[in-house]
């Protein structure tokens, strides 16, 4: 098409046809412009499905992360408060002491307390690497990417919590290290020591019960609770709260 008009125009030109020239030029001049604008509005375009194509990659990969770390803390919840009810339930028995006399069911009871560390470990590989690389911009959402960002301080708090209720849990392990008690038979009366540790049956068992008398006991047990409640209540919770926020407005982007 601009080859005809250059014809036409070099042909005006030897006729001397000067307006008849210039509207042709102005409308190879035209053609010209246009070509380029559609060859703008065709590369944004394309820009702007690849940039989309790298959002709902980096969407669903963090879908999948905060799904798995989903999982992870709903279980953990749930392990918290097991530990939770655990010292509630010895405190009570300490209420009371006549009311415990079963050496096998006290030391089940502490096992079962006690065995466990908590601990969230987040799914963030991905999260790590857009934050790191500067990718999170390639998010759409402001809200969603304002949340994100957001998560890493939350999840660092959290973990500040959980370090601080695992002194507790430790500060009444450490009883255990007295020769008045015996970890070994909490281990034995619980089963772990055939099970994992492999070892034979004490000849005379060493009981624990008189923990129950043991006002220090108590005062650590009275503080790993609090521990426990601190952290479902003001920190899993609230937690599981944005994580399932954060995995809305993901699911709504994808659709969108």
């Amino acid at each position: 098409m601009i080859k005809f008009f250059r014809k036409i125009r070099q042909q005006l030109i030897a006729e001397k046809r000067v307006s008849q020239y210039l509207l042709y030029a102005l409308g190879e001049i035209v053609l010209v412009v246009a070509g380029i604008l559609i060859a703008l509005a065709i590369n944004n375009s394309n820009e702007q499905r690849l940039t989309r194509n790298k959002e709902q990659v980096y969407l669903k990969g963090l879908q999948e992360e905060f799904k798995v770390s989903q999982y992870k803390l709903k279980n953990l919840i749930a392990l918290n408060q097991q530990n939770a009810e655990g010292a509630r339930t010895l405190l009570r028995f300490m209420s009371d002491s006549t009311t415990l006399t079963d050496e096998a069911a006290f030391s089940k009871l502490i096992y079962s307390t006690l065995a466990y560390d908590i601990a969230f470990n987040p799914n963030n590989s991905l999260l790590n690497e857009m934050i790191n690389s500067g990718s999170l911009r390639d998010l759409s959402n402001p809200e969603l990417r304002r949340r994100l960002t957001n998560w890493m301080a939350t999840v660092e708090d959290v973990a500040r919590q959980e370090q601080d209720q695992e002194q507790e849990r430790k500060r009444i392990l450490n009883t255990f290290l007295s020769d008045r008690y015996s970890i070994r038979t909490v281990l034995e009366q619980a089963g772990q020591t055939a099970d994992g540790l492999d070892l034979s049956p004490s000849a005379q068992p060493h009981s624990n019960l008189a923990l129950l008398q043991s006002k220090s006991f108590e005062n650590h047990l009275l503080l790993f609770l609090l521990a426990c409640a601190g952290t479902t209540d003001t920190h899993y919770l609230p937690l599981m709260e944005e994580l399932e926020a954060i995995l809305e407005l993901i699911h709504r982007e994808i659709e969108n």
